[in-house]
């Protein structure tokens, strides 16, 4: 099984960006970290990070008939991109949305996402491990569909 981990704009900066709000943990270590969990399943892990829109739905689309799955951390693209969205339903490939921090508790332009009522699933506010759980919730999801359950 392989999924494709996406992190959108300024993601890059984590470690250094508003600490108190994302966290200390740098995108490269929460990376690592989820690789290495990811292998412990069975499952491979591509990571890709731009600041660009285009970029991530080129990834998006190149990534039809690779993977099992998505994993997206759009950022900011979350409230404003239609062409995430479009990219994402086009491909028909199962993704879960993540947040390192609980969007619903902050601006009310963070509470709107564009990608989360065709998502399998959210996980917003857990931090770091907001990565963590969002792989097993995706795992758990291919796994009941191939089940039946």
């Amino acid at each position: 099984m392989k999924f494709l981990l996406i992190n959108g704009p300024n993601l890059n900066l984590l470690g250094q960006r508003e600490p108190l709000i994302y966290g200390s943990e740098t995108l490269e270590k929460i990376e690592l970290n989820l690789k290495k969990k990811a292998k412990l399943l069975g499952v491979e892990l591509e990571c890709f990070q731009s600041n660009s829109e285009g970029t991530l739905v080129d990834c998006i689309q190149q990534a039809l008939g690779k993977v099992d799955a998505i994993l997206i951390n759009a950022g900011a693209y979350t409230h404003t991109s239609v062409a995430l969205r479009d990219a994402l339903l086009s491909t028909g490939i199962p993704y879960v949305e993540l947040h390192l921090s609980n969007t619903h508790s902050r601006e009310s332009f963070r509470q709107k996402s564009l990608l989360a009522d065709r998502a399998i699933g959210i996980v917003s506010g857990f931090g770091a491990m907001s990565y963590s759980l969002a792989l097993d919730g995706a795992l758990d999801f291919l796994k009941s569909q191939k089940s039946g359950v």
